[in-house]
């Protein structure tokens, strides 16, 4: 992963706001390509594992796309940095929760349907991200809202638990079959 060209803060700024009023993963993509090396490195430290820290970056930039909508970002640097290290402290307390990993990741999701997910690929990561975003969409409600908590809010089994008032197992079950669901959703609309 190499460090792209520096953007000032003014930058910065702009590209926030011109994402917030288009919408356009290109804006998004342009910042966070400029501190990908720095996420990686984050991710790295907490998770010591170099494949868990290439799909981190990868969850990171699909988490920034939604969070940077509703949160005002003054040091993008700074908050992009505490949004990492929260990502992976929350993967590192969930692997806790779990006596056995009963699914896995949304990015394995991804590799079984070829899909591909590369920084320098915008076009591609921009129909993948909208394919996947009207997928979940097609969920049931309660799968819907548990695969939304945990793969993209980074919640625990327990966390959703106590969010949702919907036992373990069901979290569980939720999650394993909306899991399941989204790979089919996406593979009947990739063909």
């Amino acid at each position: 992963m190499s460090k792209s060209p520096s953007i000032d803060p003014q930058e910065e700024a702009r590209l926030i706001a011109m994402y917030r009023q288009t919408g356009e993963l290109e804006h998004v993509g342009r910042l966070f390509n400029n501190y990908m090396h720095l996420v990686y490195g984050v991710c790295l430290k907490y998770l010591k594992n170099r494949e868990e820290s290439q799909d981190a970056v990868m969850q990171i930039f699909e988490k920034l796309t939604t969070t940077l909508k509703n949160h005002e970002v003054a040091n993008f640097k700074s908050w992009l940095f505490v949004l990492s290290k929260n990502h992976c402290l929350m993967k590192l307390r969930s692997k806790q929760y779990q006596q056995e990993k009963t699914s896995k990741d949304i990015s394995e999701v991804v590799m079984e349907t070829d899909m591909v997910l590369h920084h320098n690929n915008e076009p591609v990561l921009e129909q993948d991200l909208n394919l996947l975003e009207r997928c979940i969409d097609e969920l049931q409600s309660e799968q819907k809202t548990c695969v939304r908590l945990f793969y993209l809010e980074s919640k625990s089994y327990k966390e959703i638990e106590v969010l949702t008032t919907f036992e373990l197992k069901k979290v569980k079950s939720y999650i394993q079959n909306g899991k399941r669901n989204l790979k089919n959703c996406m593979e009947k609309n990739r063909e």
